[in-house]
């Protein structure tokens, strides 16, 4: 579903910020991008978007389209910033809303699509109606989610959504992100610097190195979904985020 071959994406030549990035992730496939700080996990996520192109002769493509063309179709992709930016001015509905007015969806199917992203992401009626500054940060965040979801979007790109919330709800939003994924299968990548988060979420861990970023290594879980939170107390889970810890501490080049 995505293919990246020999892609780099370079803004100062001095810099590179990604090199030689080769990937394929399958359709309906979840995957984690994971690495330091600075490796390029959002300019990886930029470059599958088409909202920036390979500064190279790297290729990005989208099920078999260039990366842009993609993202132009509809139901193509859907990105969540770790920040919910929702706009203060309208309601929760109107936020969820707001990508099928964007795509001038007929306003007789809007309420429907709508009416879906909310139930599905578990927020109540009487929710549909508040404004971001009524919302806990947990809240806005399922909003983010509907919105990108509202469009049934065939690729869910995710830039570390769950960062900035305590550890308890960001463990409740990764089951309801596995719930959801289960139900609608988008080709899914998610960023993260949470070792455990891109192992409980992911059928695969790519991890990253940086200056220039570069995929260091390729981690298969083999835990099987449902997922349930008991597996993180695992003696198994421990052994692979150990694994996986490793990785990131050893040198880079």
């Amino acid at each position: 579903m995505i293919q990246l071959e020999n892609a780099s994406l370079v803004y100062d030549p001095a810099t590179p910020v990604l090199e030689g990035i080769t990937l394929a992730v399958q359709r309906g496939e979840l995957v984690s991008l994971l690495g330091p700080s600075g490796c390029g996990k959002s300019s990886l996520l930029r470059l599958i978007t088409g909202l920036v192109e390979p500064s190279s002769s790297g290729k990005v493509s989208v099920d078999g389209q260039p990366a842009r063309r993609f993202r132009q179709s509809s139901g193509g992709v859907s990105l969540v910033f770790q920040e919910p930016r929702l706009l203060p001015w309208r309601n929760v509905r109107r936020n969820i809303a707001l990508p099928l007015e964007l795509s001038r969806v007929a306003a007789a199917d809007q309420q429907a699509l709508v009416e879906a992203s909310l139930e599905l992401i578990g927020l109540r009626p009487e929710d549909a109606i508040k404004y971001p500054r009524m919302l806990s940060g947990g809240m806005r965040m399922r909003v983010a989610l509907a919105r990108a979801l509202v469009t049934r979007p065939s690729v869910l790109l995710l830039d570390e959504p769950f960062a900035a919330l305590d550890d308890l709800l960001r463990q409740q939003l990764n089951g309801e992100l596995l719930r959801i994924w289960g139900e609608r299968q988008p080709t899914t990548v998610f960023v993260t610097h949470n070792i455990s988060e891109a192992i409980f979420l992911s059928q695969r861990v790519i991890v990253m190195a940086s200056h220039p970023g570069r995929i260091k290594a390729t981690v298969d879980v083999p835990f099987d979904y449902p997922r349930s939170h008991e597996l993180r107390a695992t003696s198994e889970f421990a052994a692979l985020v150990g694994e996986v810890g490793d990785l990131l501490r050893m040198e880079t080049t």
